[in-house]
């Protein structure tokens, strides 16, 4: 008889049952957006009388909210609408990327309810100065979201970089290595609250942090299995399966930036040569143009101005740029076949003259078929989402996968 088998988890309590039913039925009013409680006992496989108690316990909580009455079309009374509460528990989400910090607090539908965004440069600038800076802007924002009864749960980074472990291990376009960003933004973030009390604070790389806004947020024609790009100064990357985000051995997946396009290329602050970012980033497509490097932000809408404008030094600049991206995701599309590839950031208005020339490369180069010309598998992102809506959200998900916690918190 084989006694080295693992030990088995301890035996659920009552009180670990609830909790995790008070979770189940939370999610079900969010993710149906309205729900009485009969259709929520027939969701999730609880009784009417267990739904209620646990309803009652959110309602007590902030988490829910009843109005109204809903009629379902069958026999009975009409039920209480039930819906997320847009008072109470909140996710706070802080994208510091290489020219500007954006910062936003999303309620617990996702909602995006308050937003401050600084365009900066943070290139050259101390990590600390920037988290700093990253900080009063989150602090001004928190004041704002206490003005509508919203109370975050946690703060989010959303970094360009390689992440882990609350430290940004490399962030070349910054010039970080080794910064406990997770640590330093807290601290920060504490001097400039009431009382110093502190806010649970995460981290995540701001490409992971966008495909998350993408897949929650995207619209209906979302998809559960894609490869997004964000463009910024660099080329960021995140791979989403069925779902979940793949983060590969050590968190680092996604770093498609820096794939090699050309190995004799020019010269990448990564150290490499010839990676995608120095064809296809920010400062690659403001030079092909003739715009100043250092415009940022403007030498992006001047950038499409003159595209607009039929300007011909521009439109072969992006071309030029699509045709690379083309190039490198059409292997990606062939190691990992995804449904679709998203372009983000900077590419989201610039996809008419992008994205031609990289679908162009798609439909040539991917060997299952299933990419020809104008497929729709390449498209530009949702509006509605963002790194910092991906990192709040990511906060307010946690939330909702245990109530009971954060009230045990929110009570210390």
């Amino acid at each position: 008889m084989n006694n080295s088998l693992d030990p088995l988890e301890p035996k659920a309590d009552k009180d670990t049952v609830r909790r995790h039913n008070l979770s189940l039925v939370l999610r079900a009013v969010h993710d149906e957006g309205e729900a009485t409680r009969a259709a929520v006992a027939a969701r999730v496989g609880l009784t009417r009388a267990a739904v209620s108690s646990l309803v009652e316990q959110l309602l007590a909580g902030g988490f829910l909210t009843e109005q109204g009455k809903t009629f379902s079309g069958q026999a009975g009374r009409p039920g209480t609408a039930l819906r997320v509460a847009r008072t109470g528990p909140a996710g706070l989400g802080v994208e510091i990327n290489i020219d500007y910090v954006s910062v936003c607090v999303v309620d617990l539908a996702g909602t995006d309810r308050v937003r401050l965004t600084e365009h900066v440069d943070n290139r050259g600038v101390p990590p600390g100065e920037v988290l700093e800076r990253a900080a009063r802007i989150a602090a001004r924002t928190l004041r704002s979201a206490a003005e509508q009864e919203l109370r975050p749960a946690g703060a989010r980074l959303a970094l360009p970089g390689l992440v882990s472990g609350g430290t940004v291990r490399q962030a070349p376009n910054l010039g970080w290595n080794r910064v406990a960003a997770e640590g330093l933004f807290g601290q920060a973030l504490s001097r400039l609250l009431p009382g110093g009390r502190p806010l649970p604070v995460g981290s995540d790389n701001e490409a992971n942090a966008a495909a998350l806004a993408e897949l929650w947020f995207g619209g209906p024609e979302r998809v559960r299995s894609f490869l997004y790009l964000t463009g910024e100064i660099g080329v960021g990357g995140a791979i989403v399966v069925d779902g979940e985000l793949l983060r590969g051995a050590h968190g680092f997946a996604g770093e498609i930036g820096h794939v090699v396009a050309d190995a004799d290329g020019p010269q990448c602050r990564c150290g490499s040569r010839g990676c995608l970012e120095q064809y296809a980033g920010q400062a690659a497509l403001l030079r092909g143009a003739g715009l100043d490097e250092a415009a940022g932000m403007p030498g992006v809408a001047e950038l499409e101005r003159r595209a607009l404008a039929g300007d011909t030094r521009t439109v072969a600049a992006l071309e030029r740029a699509g045709r690379m991206l083309g190039l490198v995701v059409s292997g990606a599309v062939n190691l990992l076949d995804p449904d679709a590839v998203v372009l983000g950031g900077i590419y989201r208005p610039l996809m008419p003259w992008l994205g031609p020339a990289a679908d162009r490369e798609l439909t040539l180069r991917v060997v299952s078929g299933l990419w020809p010309a104008r497929s729709g598998r390449l498209r530009g992102s949702s509006s509605s989402g963002d790194a910092a809506r991906g990192a709040a959200a990511r906060v307010v998900r946690d939330v909702i996968a245990d109530p009971a916690a954060y009230t045990a918190r929110a009570a210390r």
